[in-house]
């Protein structure tokens, strides 16, 4: 799998003050894990259901400085038993967003792509139940599915703290969602618009100012 941006932008933007302990649910690559550790102090497990998706994680985990602080499970989220009982400050999830779309001959980018292997309640239900009590999940995701994810997550006694809406280029509607859900309602949730790109790979100030950290060219 390639790093795409939705990786990338969910590393940079996941708040990390204070977190000891971080879970990130469908790693893949790794990524997400790895910029994480790059910008905490935390120890993070990192889950996957592919064999393959976790062979990757851990070359370039290994490869890494935070080899130490990263360790990499291959396991469904439903039968994911951490050590000791640990409870997370932070999980993260780059969720599968496909439903009910035409899936494409490469059954990987289907296990990563398409909710049949993780809907959004059961993400939501199973990393509740491994939060620290004001723990929190982000996620991001496609900006259709905004409204259906706040109401899976009310449902599970989850509510929005801090949301952040990505268009690509200026004037243009969002087309992803950076959402922090916690287990205590907000007063007043955090919003904000991100733009991308002034056109094509010209990146706007706030998108280099939010990633320059992951890129060697930005």
């Amino acid at each position: 799998m390639k790093v795409g941006t939705d990786g990338v932008l969910l590393g940079a933007w996941a708040k990390t003050e204070k977190c000891k302990r971080i879970l990130d649910v469908g790693t893949g690559t790794g990524l997400i894990a790895l910029m994480l550790a790059q910008r905490s102090t935390a120890i993070l497990d990192a889950i996957d259901i592919d064999p393959d998706a976790c062979l990757q994680a851990r070359e370039n985990i290994a490869t890494s400085p935070f080899a130490n602080r990263i360790h990499v499970y291959q396991t469904p989220l439903s039968e994911y038993v951490p050590d000791g009982d640990i409870k997370y400050d932070l999980i993260v999830s780059n969720p599968p967003y496909f439903i009910d779309s035409l899936k494409c001959p490469d059954n990987k980018r289907n296990l990563a792509r398409h909710t049949d292997t993780l809907s959004l309640p059961d993400l939501l239900r199973d990393s509740h139940k491994l939060l620290v009590p004001k723990g929190n999940i982000a996620l991001v995701l496609p900006f259709e599915q905004r409204d259906s994810l706040i109401d899976f997550a009310r449902k599970e006694s989850l509510y929005p703290s801090r949301e952040t809406y990505v268009s690509p280029v200026p004037g243009t509607a969002p087309k992803r969602l950076l959402i922090e859900l916690s287990t205590e309602p907000a007063a007043e949730p955090q919003l904000s618009h991100l733009t991308l790109e002034i056109e094509r790979h010209r990146y706007t100030d706030e998108f280099t100012a939010l990633a320059k950290d992951f890129y060697l060219k930005m």
